[in-house]
């Protein structure tokens, strides 16, 4: 994707295997068409083609822009998976895998990032499936097979709510479905058509339906296609055929394509003869997806994605290079958590990121072999060379099937073990909670939990000592306290910078100690951080923890988003470090302190100063897990821990929690952070990630949209601690973010609009209760260089901008018809 993307990158590695998952993936009986639920979609009118990509931990979505006979990767926010995709004329839309939430993306903008609208959200009434028409979006609700849908144009009349189906399809201004309880045809829209096919189909009892333009097709259920409607181009007049012959229908404005059953080649028929498919001679799909003049395909061998037709994309030619669209491998169907009635696909596992399975087909339609739950290999982002022999690639790719599935159920048995055995050793979780202001001190007391029996926060910080130590002395060579550019203070020196550590100087306090401002005998400005002295064994281990953490850590980073150490000082039970001094103090201040919260000329009351600082802080923490060698994970981000030098550069600092990447195992019995910042994922499983760093760093983004703390008291009942998470989060689902952004700062100007809203959708996938589900640092950090340049005013202003449909905090235009 392209360098603003959310989405982490993966490569999807190329293996003999896939030919044997490829040979049968076009047996799946689904149908497709101009606005069908598909894992592709296309908008006919900018020949926009998106796909949900395979092989990865989230299912996101990456789309194809044709630009001048060239193809550009667009950007798709926000980072989250998808289980199925619909396009339109303009427009492409998703459904999520938690099947509560619709997104909509406008394909018209010159921008190479999508927006995202979200026009559904109730976590009560999932969905099943979506169609997306010309200028309407509807869905089935999961549980009652009910209608909703959603407008951009006139009016639309609905079915009523009592009114199940088991598919729906949309075209130009109406959409059909199939009854539940009859396997009749319902239409319903604008556009009269769709009362005459509705008719048309009286008699008839479908299996499947498609949609397209002005016509509708579908599978009955003895096997045969039928076709109603408009047949201005010959787009009713299906080829002669057997039973069960086709197991694939897709449909555009004026022509009908389908898969063959046998051997997964494609015909087309319709379209004025537009739609030749002889150069797709030899090539087996496994679905198909219209536009109102081009379809598109995807291939069984490689889940590469190829259009034809006169308003085709310009992709090249059959056997140019220029064929496959560049994209990702796409998922031959949805990826699902439920249970799978008549098992799973072989390689399925793999194919959906190890999160949910294909579900393979029941019935004759089930591919050879049958089901498995055996992983394989994903498919590579570029075409092989087709076979001179595929009977002897299909027997190759059977036994590399029977190997690798032997060897991954091995390593599964083993994974198990260690897990089972992992999580006997971790009895307990503990809250280590940083000094935040009122914040921790309020509620720590109430996350402790009692130590009996179980290993203590003592023993944890022994251990995390030792390796901190042991990688001191890797790093040196030696087992000396002299580290690599860090000065050796006498606490005399120290003592004598703050005025015998005065309260005047006293500037604010870290995981471990009390920070005072000092002023060494040559002149530097500087801040000291002083350990709490404290006779019990216990603080004294946490503080020699910490104070080795820092020491080891900082004298070996050197980054201008980092604060940057000075030097030490130990001296009997004394442990001190001397950092740049950090003119406007901490980011927490700004936003909370009660000095700062009316000051009306404070440079953080702007978006664009704003946006700078969270900027900086992300180039920080991305240094810290994709440039430090090895890498490391703070683990304690938040927006006091995130300081301002005197040209208002941010700046991470407080590294007296931080583990290297993969250290823990050192630290089984205790979750590290502080209260309102930790990930939910990390307290929950006493593992943690760099994407823990990346829930703190979303819950910072949103202090800095809303000026609320991380936790904060309801205004209406003092006595109810409220979460930013659960404040922020559900207002920029709902496309209501000016509800909540800090009134100090103002409205965002034209120019910033659309950056402060990519700010918040960065902040809300950061957030994600699992892991798997937040960008990495290095995406986030490329957003927000997005959200700097849009600020500025150095990004062009497209004309979509000006009616709402791309980058405008309002309410889009697609609104809800149906409740």
């Amino acid at each position: 994707m392209s360098p603003g993307s959310l989405a982490p990158r993966y490569s999807l590695p190329s293996s003999a295997i896939l030919t044997a998952i490829a040979l049968f993936l076009h047996l799946m009986s689904r149908t497709y068409a101009l606005g069908s639920s598909s894992t592709v979609a296309v908008a006919s009118e900018t020949a926009v083609v998106c796909g949900i990509a395979a092989g990865r931990p989230t299912q996101e979505i990456a789309c194809r822009r044709p630009s001048s006979g060239i193809t550009s990767l667009l950007t798709v926010l926000p980072n989250i998976s998808f289980s199925v995709i619909s396009g339109g004329r303009s427009a492409v839309c998703g459904l999520t895998s938690s099947a509560n939430i619709i997104l909509c993306w406008d394909t018209r903008s010159a921008n190479s990032t999508l927006i995202p609208r979200r026009i559904y959200y109730n976590s009560s009434q999932p969905l099943r499936s979506l169609a997306v028409g010309d200028d309407q979006v509807c869905a089935l609700l999961n549980e009652s097979r009910g209608v909703k849908c959603w407008r951009t144009g006139h009016s639309f009349q609905v079915p009523p709510g009592d009114v199940a189906f088991s598919s729906i399809s949309s075209g130009f201004s109406f959409s059909c479905g199939i009854l539940v309880d009859s396997s009749k045809v319902r239409c319903w829209g604008s556009n009269s058509i769709g009362s005459t096919i509705q008719y048309l189909f009286r008699n008839q009892s479908m299996s499947s339906l498609v949609v397209g333009g002005s016509h509708a097709c579908g599978i009955d259920v003895t096997g045969l296609v039928v076709c109603r409607g408009s047949n201005e181009s010959g787009q009713l007049d299906v080829p002669a055929h057997s039973a069960k012959e086709f197991s694939s229908l897709s449909l555009g404005a004026n022509h009908t394509c389908a898969i063959r059953h046998l051997n997964g080649s494609v015909v087309c028929w319709g379209g004025r003869g537009g739609y030749s498919v002889s150069q797709m001679r030899g090539i087996s799909f496994g679905l198909l997806v219209s536009g109102s003049n081009f379809t598109c395909g995807l291939i069984t061998s490689n889940f590469s994605v190829v259009c034809w037709g006169p308003g085709r994309p310009s992709f090249g030619s059959i056997g140019a290079p220029g064929l496959q669209l560049g994209m990702p491998g796409i998922l031959p169907g949805p990826c699902v958590q439920s249970v799978c009635e008549c098992g799973i696909y072989l390689g399925s596992q793999i194919l959906c990121g190890v999160s949910g399975n294909i579900c393979a087909p029941c019935g004759p339609l089930q591919p050879p072999g049958g089901p498995s739950n055996s992983p394989q290999p994903v498919p590579s982002e570029s075409v092989p060379p087709p076979t001179s022999s595929p009977s002897r690639a299909l027997s190759k790719g059977l036994l590399a099937f029977v190997v690798v599935g032997s060897v991954g159920f091995l390593v599964g048995i083993v994974a198990v073990g260690f897990c089972i055995w992992q999580r006997a050793c971790s009895r307990q979780k503990k809250i280590h909670n940083s000094v935040q202001p009122t914040i921790t001190r309020e509620i720590s007391s109430a996350l402790r939990t009692s130590s009996n029996g179980h290993p203590s926060r003592q023993l944890s910080a022994t251990r995390r000592l030792s390796s901190i130590k042991t990688m001191r002395r890797q790093r040196s060579g030696t087992s000396s306290k002299q580290t690599e550019k860090a000065e050796e203070f006498t606490f005399e020196t120290l003592a004598a910078a703050t005025e015998d550590f005065s309260l005047e100087n006293k500037i604010g306090a870290g995981s471990y100690g009390v920070v005072y401002k000092g002023k060494l005998q040559d002149g530097r400005e500087v801040a000291i951080k002083r350990g709490e002295s404290c006779p019990t064994s216990r603080k004294f281990q946490e503080k020699e923890s910490a104070f080795e953490s820092e020491l080891a850590f900082l004298s070996r980073l050197h980054h201008k988003h980092l604060v940057g150490l000075i030097g030490y000082c130990e001296d009997d039970d004394e442990r001190l470090l001397v950092y740049e001094y950090m003119k406007n103090g901490a980011l927490h201040d700004h936003l909370h302190s009660r000095d700062n919260v009316d000051k009306p000329s404070s440079p953080l009351n702007s978006w664009k100063i704003r946006i700078k600082i969270a900027l900086d802080a992300s180039r920080g923490i991305d240094y810290l897990h994709n440039y430090a060698v090895p890498p490391i994970i703070h683990r304690d981000i938040k927006s006091s821990n995130i300081l301002l030098d005197t040209s208002w550069t941010a700046r991470v600092s407080d590294f007296g929690l931080s583990l290297l990447d993969g250290e823990n195992d050192l630290h089984p019995s205790t979750a590290a952070g502080t209260v309102g910042y930790i990930d939910p994922e990390y307290y929950g499983l006493n593992v943690v990630t760099a994407k823990s760093d990346v829930y703190g760093f979303g819950v910072v983004l949103l202090e800095l949209l809303t000026g609320k703390r991380a936790i904060f008291r309801n205004a209406s009942d003092p006595g109810m601690l409220i979460s930013i998470v659960d404040y922020a989060v559900p207002a920029i689902m709902s496309g209501d973010l000016g509800r909540i952004l800090d009134t100090r700062v103002g409205p965002p100007a034209p120019n910033e609009a659309e950056a402060v809203e990519l700010v918040a959708y960065t902040a809300m996938h950061c957030v994600s209760l699992e892991g798997k589900d937040r960008p990495t640092m290095a995406d986030v950090v490329a957003s927000l260089e997005r959200a700097s340049v849009l600020c500025n005013g150095d990004y062009g202003h497209d004309e979509d901008q000006d009616n709402g449909s791309h980058g405008s905090i309002s309410a889009g235009s697609i609104q809800l018809i149906s409740d």
